[in-house]
This record gives C-alpha cells, structure tokens and sequence, in this order.
C-alpha cells in the first residue's frame, strides 16, 4: 500500500498510504446476497471542490481491446467459480475452466457467482454477484462506509480468519519467491528441516489502534467535509468515525471541521491552487493521553487563527500542541517545509515499553503502538542479547528498535539516510539517557563498511527496509561482515523472501519467522525473522 517518503523508519517512509487508514486499496463490494445487510446508511462521497473528473475517471471513452481468442470465458459472462485462495490484495482467486479469475470481496473456501469484467492472456477480474456458498470465516463489516472507503480491504473476514490468512501470506512467499522451505505443520514421520513460521501474533482489540490521522479536507454545501479518498481517485468520503482510529482522533477532527465551517474557514481547491485548508493531522500518545494537532494549510495567514485555536483548546482539553504545516504546492504530498507552533509544545511525548519518545509534527512513530512494543519484542528475542553485543541498526529511522536494543546490548550503533530522522534519534537517545548508542547520517551499505575499517564488528546487524526491501549493497556487507545473527523486520513478504534467498545463499539460516499483525481488517503484515550463521 505505499509511496516511499524517506523521513522516518524503514518501511513506514510513506507519505499518503497509511494516512488513508493504511491502504488505499479498495474495499470489498459485497453482493446483494452476502451476510452483510445492504441497506445501511452510507457515507457522503465528495470531489474536492473545483477537481476535475478527470481525476476520478479518464478523459473521453477508452477505446475497448479486441476480445481475447480461445478463453474459457468472455467479458461480461456470467458464470460460478469455487475461490480457492485470496491474493496480496484480498482479492478472492478462482477458477473457471482452469482461468484465473481475481474476484473482490470474495473468500477462500466459498461458492460465488461472478460476472467477468476483464479478461488478460492468463488471468481475469470478475464483479462479485452472489454469494453460492458463504465461507465461515465471512462476517458483516461493522464500518457503515466500508464499501466506499479505501481504507480497509478485508473487515468482511472474520480476524481469526484474517491472522491465519496473513501468515500463509508470507508462507506462500518464502517458498514462491524465496525457494525457500517451510516446516509443514502437524508434519507426522520424518525429521524436517526448514523454517519455522510462527502463528500471526495479532491484537485482543483489533480496533481503535490507530494513533495518527491525516484526513484531506473538501467542501461541500454547509462547510468543511473530510475523511478518506476512495479508492484510485480524488473522492473524499466524508466520515466522522473510522473504527480503525482512535475515538479521540475522530473527536479532534470532527471539531476542526465543524469550528471552521463556523469560521468560514476555506478548503484548498488542488486544481486551482487556491483555498486554505488541506489536511488536518492528529497525533495520539496512548501511554501519556497527550494530542498533537496540525493544520496543514495553503499558505500562512490563517483567518479567525486566535478565535479557532481558542474554541480547540476549549473543546477538547487533552490537546497540548497545535501546529501548522504550510505547503503551497500543488502536490499530493501532505506536508510542506515549514512549520510552526500555533500553540502548546512543538512535541507530545509516548513510550514504546520503557522507552520514552518525543514526537513532533512531521517525525516518524508508529500509528500501532500497542503492536510495535510485540515487534520489538520480538526483535529484541530474536537478537538474543546477553548484554555484552555489539550491534548495528540498518535504517535505524528515529532510533526506535535501536533504543530498544540499546537495553540489552553493550553498544548500538544506527544508521539511516535521513539528516531529520537521526536528529531525532539523537534526541530521543538523551530524553532517555542512552550513552550506548550512536547514529550516523548515511547509507548502510556506505557507512557500515566505514565502520567495519574503524575497527566496530557487528554481533548483530537488524534491517528495517522500507517496502522495496534492502539495497542489494547492504546485503553484500552483511554477507562481507558476517555478523553471528540478522535479524530481519519487513512490512512486506515478497521481498523477505527475495532477500532471505539471497542471506541464505550466503552462509545464513533462516531459523524462525514471526509475522505480526500491525494493521488488522487491511491486507498489510509485518514479519521478523531470525538468521543465524551456517
């Protein structure tokens, strides 16, 4: 689900995909037919004002493709398939006369009648009509806008579904992608030997997880409306409550755009340039209860700016900073290059486990707090620390797995390509009084070297790459510096395979994979992975 914008942690340097409720893939389209009822209350789907629908669907008429010769299927054929599996997108896959056919909102283990959309040379995409036979794991999405909003992919499948689903996710790629084997589970007979995939590790509460909200802002008539965009398009689906974020989240936004319709507070207009308000950004400290809000406008001057800040501070007490991010582009990036305290402090402060860290507007914390403390659990368990290692962090972003290492280990040392992201580091590492870590501007695969000429020898080395994977250099320099132990954090399996083939085939073992729920009802998961020397 994601561009990369390099100013954070590994894999989450993206800029719009988790601000759109992590996912900006398409909900499910459920027929008329399934469990869930169709008849419940939708949200306002708004263009933002002036947009043009070329935005939303392409100039002029397409010009249709000559039909594909000799399929066992033609477009808009009518046929029922048995789903046999669900793709990285959530899409159903099945089969009609041996053609694959990738249908949304359908399960694994279900009956389902599909109209056919579109056909390729080896695969095709067909609309969901009606549910033959249900699949047990199919439950009724509780969002009232779940079919419109972009946010979610599978809330339609129940979560003990969605875990064992999210691990097969990554079975499937380690041994598709990386060639790699996989201990068979309830194997009788022989000794095996492979990796062991853990159970998805997922949440007691799947639901309010979120502490970061970054909602665009239209207009319609009666004011300011936000929410998130549908899916490949400028649609914003006007919502006051998202399931997946937290309740006071929804709170601060909803005031935000009910004060400035009040105040008459403009919403930026991206085909003319022109208008205020772009986006309202929310930060949550779970631990410390502390909110962050920043307005990210169009320009400087903001009208009624004492009066509106006055009426935030009034609604909602627990908010303690309030920011504004100016960006005068015209762009999809959120936010610009300035930004300045309105009111309150320029952070909010949160834990991860015992580890403070200050978060200000533009810097990188995970939106999952209560998972991130099992992923770094897991990655410190998987490091085995005794106290006595040295260990390198590759795309140490803002120092969050480091400081948490930084507990176990004699010495630590991060390194990361952003300037702003190792200033954080660096500061989170004096707010909680770390004198064994280090960080270092620059790439791994430049830096660590360096450090290797300079007499450091990594122990352990953790990479936490973004959604690409590591560079290939990086490789080479683990493989070069043979570290005891790797341990490997990814937010997507195909690239841990890729990138274990390449470990393994190095001298490494692949001894255990965890994934981890970070993201529940979207089609995202995390996985650490232990390798230790052959």
């Amino acid at each position: 689900m994601s561009n990369t914008n390099r100013s954070g942690r590994g894999k989450n340097r993206r800029n719009s995909a988790a601000s759109q409720g992590q996912g900006n893939a398409s909900a499910s389209r459920q027929p008329s037919k399934s469990s869930r009822p169709s008849t419940r209350q939708q949200g306002k789907e708004v263009r933002p004002q002036g947009a043009s629908l070329s935005a939303v669907r392409p100039k002029g008429r397409e010009r249709e493709s000559a039909p594909i010769e000799g399929l066992p299927v033609s477009k808009n054929e009518e046929t029922v398939i048995d789903i046999i599996g669900m793709n990285h997108d959530g899409e159903g896959v099945g089969r009609a006369n041996g053609y694959t056919l990738f249908v949304q909102g359908a399960l694994p283990g279900e009956t389902v009648r599909v109209r056919v959309m579109k056909t390729k040379k080896q695969y095709g995409y067909a609309k969901l009509l009606e549910i033959v036979k249900a699949s047990p794991d199919r439950v009724s999405a509780p969002c009232p806008i779940y079919d419109q909003c972009g946010g979610c992919q599978i809330q339609h499948m129940s979560y003990a579904g969605q875990l064992a689903w999210k691990r097969q996710l990554v079975v499937d790629n380690l041994q598709r992608i990386g060639k790699l084997n996989v201990l068979v589970e309830d194997a009788e007979g022989a000794e095996q030997q492979g990796i062991r995939v853990l159970p998805t590790m997922g949440m007691d509460e799947p639901w309010r997880y979120r502490n970061k909200a970054q909602v665009p802002i239209g207009a319609a008539e009666g004011g300011l409306v936000g929410g998130f965009y549908a899916k490949g398009s400028h649609r914003i689906i006007d919502m006051d409550t998202c399931l997946i974020q937290h309740e006071h989240n929804d709170e601060v936004v909803a005031k935000v755009k009910e004060l400035g319709s009040h105040l008459g507070i403009s919403a930026y207009n991206e085909e003319t340039g022109r208008g205020l308000l772009r986006h309202v950004v929310v930060k949550k400290a779970f631990r410390t209860g502390e909110m962050m809000l920043v307005l990210v406008t169009n320009g400087r001057d903001i009208p009624h700016k004492d009066a509106w800040i006055g009426s935030i501070r009034e609604a909602i007490p627990h908010v303690a900073s309030i920011c504004q991010n100016v960006n005068k582009k015209q762009t999809n990036v959120i936010f610009g290059d300035e930004t300045r305290v309105l009111w309150g402090r320029d952070v909010i402060y949160d834990y991860i486990g015992d580890v403070q860290f200050a978060i200000s507007a533009r810097s990188f914390y995970q939106v999952n707090p209560v998972q991130t403390e099992v992923l770094y659990g897991k990655t410190v368990e998987y490091a085995g620390l005794s106290g006595k290692e040295t260990v390198i962090d590759a795309y140490c972003g803002i120092g969050t797995i480091s400081l948490f290492l930084a507990q176990h280990a004699d010495q630590v040392y991060g390194v990361e390509i952003v300037p702003e992201a190792i200033e954080d580091a660096r500061s989170n590492a004096m707010l909680n009084e770390m004198k064994n870590v280090k960080f270092e501007v620059g790439a791994s695969e430049d830096v660590i070297p360096r450090w290797k000429e300079q007499g450091i020898e990594a122990d352990v080395i953790v990479v936490d790459p973004p959604r690409k994977g590591c560079d290939p250099r990086l490789l080479d320099t683990i493989l070069e510096m043979k570290p005891e132990r790797v341990v490997y954090v990814s937010c997507n399996p195909s690239t841990l395979a890729r990138d274990l083939r390449v470990l393994e085939d190095g001298g490494y073992r692949t001894v255990e994979v965890t994934p981890v729920d970070m993201f529940p009802h979207t089609v995202h998961v995390e996985s650490v992975a232990m390798l230790v020397r052959s």
